[in-house]
């Protein structure tokens, strides 16, 4: 259970940002690369580039490469204790 909550306030930390948030989102739809990220949220590639690190180093996101480019996407298991501790407060 202490695990479980760590997990659920460290991912409540990174959404706590509101451009990590934004970014969350938009992975939510879908692989995006860099250019994508920052073309979709308005915002400079350094800005979307150190939000994506954070939250690549929690787990919230991954990557993969192709070719030049490299493409981000959200890890979904990594949001279900959060998912779940939120549906038990209904």
């Amino acid at each position: 259970m202490a695990a479980q909550m760590r997990d659920i306030v460290d991912v409540s930390k990174m959404l706590g940002d509101e451009t990590r948030a934004s970014i969350v989102v938009t992975l939510g739809k879908g692989k995006k690369s860099v250019g994508e990220l920052c073309d979709e949220l308005k915002l400079p590639q350094p800005t979307t580039s150190h939000h994506l690190a954070l939250l690549r180093m929690s787990g919230l996101v991954t990557r993969e490469r192709k070719g030049k480019q490299i493409f981000y996407s959200l890890d979904r298991a990594k949001l279900s204790p959060l998912r779940e501790f939120l549906a038990k407060l209904k």
